[in-house]
């Protein structure tokens, strides 16, 4: 069988980028949102007893999925739940290097091994960490499904962080112009943001997650167990995602995140559960309503725009996703305060709990940063229209909060002026 070179890989993957764009444009420029409605959460429908969740994600024309949230999946169901989602005889998991050492890949394999002894169980594992999301590595995925001669029929299952779950999913968007995928996520961050929605891509050297495509899963698997190797930094970076749900739309679930920061740190199996389960339901509420970002979805990015910016100009693996942007939340909730849109009680909120869940909340001495800096970053964000860069700011009460371009550009200019004062690249 004659196998495409990497170079060769690299063309086509190119090629099918520019295929598979989706074409929309936006034009708000001034959207508000406040404290929108969160959708309830059904029970997994079973003949036996069991305490698993079912959010689900409703879009147009029959696709919608489930995501399945517990912490007590016996082997038996998870079987069953996973088979249920695959239309094929094939699936390839995909998963990093540090997630196999962990011992999920072996678990997973048998799980979808049992699950149907017809079914073929192909692995690919690639190194682990944001530096490798890549074309190159992305071509690695696509090189695995040429050589097993994987058709459209085939499922891709990504087992792991958002990384992962980005990477896999592009590539089953692309991959013959589109086959199904499975999101397993095994840390905080993906299984509740990145999993849920269908944004899929890899990072470009002059922007992160630059390059990709909406195309949603089959379901989200989420086992909370696989929590438990998840090393400390990583579960702090997930919370910053969590602390933005309530910031932007659900200040109810702030103030619970206030109360119940430290059971979420010591790993509280009811706290997390609970967390994932209403990020999730608050995700699956704004892809219903905004499923490729048009107006709110784009609200999900707040502090992402400051954010991506300070991890590729820092260096793409300096920070964690949630790292930074935490930093980039203060920076937004700066900014809105010094344009009178928020009271400084609010801001102060907003340190604190980055604070007590350990994250940080402004550049450190050796950073890169300088306005120059943010400003050519910033400016290549995908939320920027006819050349307008537009943020995701907070106005009003807790739960309110802004998409637009419609700003105080030397507020902007002022917080990041503050925020890269003292850093080494200034």
């Amino acid at each position: 069988m004659s196998i495409m070179s990497p170079r060769l890989v690299s063309l086509v993957i190119t090629a099918a980028i520019l295929s598979y764009t989706n074409g929309f444009a936006s034009t708000i420029s001034g959207t508000s949102f406040v404290n929108n409605r969160v959708p309830t959460t059904t029970k997994l429908g079973s003949t036996t007893e069991t305490s698993h969740e079912i959010v689900r994600v409703d879009l147009s024309d029959d696709r919608d999925y489930p995501i399945y949230i517990g912490a007590k999946f016996s082997e038996e169901e998870s079987a069953k739940i996973l088979r249920s989602h695959i239309v094929g005889n094939t699936v390839l998991v995909v998963t990093s290097d540090r997630i196999a050492s962990f011992g999920h890949l072996d678990r997973y394999e048998k799980i979808l091994k049992d699950s149907d002894p017809d079914l073929r169980v192909e692995v690919l594992v690639l190194p682990d960490g944001e530096v490798n999301k890549t074309i190159d590595v992305l071509g690695l995925i696509l090189t695995k499904a040429l050589e097993l001669a994987l058709d459209r029929k085939s499922t891709f299952v990504a087992l792991g962080g958002g990384v992962i779950g980005d990477m896999v999913g592009f590539a089953s968007a692309i991959y013959q112009r589109g086959i199904n995928f499975i999101q397993v996520p095994t840390t905080v961050m993906a299984m509740v943001d990145s999993s849920v929605g269908g944004k899929t891509g890899i990072n470009h050297p002059l922007g992160k997650n630059m390059v990709g495509a909406f195309h949603q899963p089959q379901c989200v698997f989420i086992d909370t167990n696989n929590l438990s190797t998840l090393p400390n930094r990583e579960l702090q970076s997930g919370i910053s995602e969590i602390i933005k749900y309530g910031l932007i739309r659900d200040p109810t679930f702030f103030k619970w995140q206030e109360d119940n920061m430290s059971r979420l740190l010591d790993r509280d199996v009811d706290a997390l559960a609970y967390a994932i389960k209403r990020s999730c339901e608050n995700k699956a509420e704004v892809v219903k309503e905004d499923e490729k970002e048009a107006g709110v979805r784009a609200t999900l990015n707040l502090g992402h725009t400051f954010g991506h910016a300070i991890e590729t100009g820092s260096g793409y693996g300096t920070y964690l996703h949630g790292e930074a942007v935490a930093i980039g939340t203060c920076m937004a909730a700066q900014m809105s305060a010094r344009m009178g849109w928020i009271e400084p009680k609010l801001v102060k909120r907003i340190y604190d709990i980055m604070d007590a869940a350990n994250l940080p909340v402004e550049l450190p001495l050796d950073s890169p940063m300088n306005q120059k800096t943010f400003t050519k970053l910033m400016s290549l964000d995908k939320k920027v229209a006819n050349g307008q860069l537009r943020l995701i700011l907070l106005k009003g009460e807790l739960g309110g909060c802004l998409f637009t371009g419609d700003f105080d550009e030397k507020a902007m200019v002022d917080t990041i002026d503050d925020f890269v004062a003292e850093c080494a690249g200034e």
